[in-house]
């Protein structure tokens, strides 16, 4: 299975790139909506950034292809944790990654692939 790799590159590229500095604190004047919808653009950013075109024309697993796309995410990946943490609070960006995020990036990817080939 390819869980185990990707949640092991995603908490690699998570302590790589940590930021230096604490991360401000949580917005609470803004409703859940709002800040949903403030993450959408960054989530989208880093999941197209993970669907590698060589899904679909190659005999690699989906999997593998999110891995190897990790380091180069790295920037895409930060900045959603980094607002989830701003909208949510601290520490919440690395668990939404490590969990939620984590767990539907395969689905999302092999859509967006299959979306962008149509």
């Amino acid at each position: 299975m390819f869980l185990a790799p990707l949640a092991a590159a995603a908490l690699l590229v998570s302590v790589a790139i940590a930021p230096n500095a604490p991360n401000p604190a949580a917005s609470p004047d803004l409703s859940m909506h709002q800040k949903s919808a403030a993450m959408l653009p960054l989530m989208r950013s880093a999941t197209e950034c993970s669907a590698d075109p060589r899904f679909g024309r190659s005999n690699a697993d989906l999997g593998d292809l999110i891995v190897d796309s990790m380091p180069r995410c790295a920037v895409q990946v930060r900045m959603m944790i980094e607002a989830y943490d701003r909208y949510f609070g601290d520490g919440e960006g690395e668990a939404f990654f490590m969990g939620p995020y984590l767990d539907l990036l395969p689905g999302a990817v092999s859509k967006w692939v299959r979306d962008t080939v149509r």
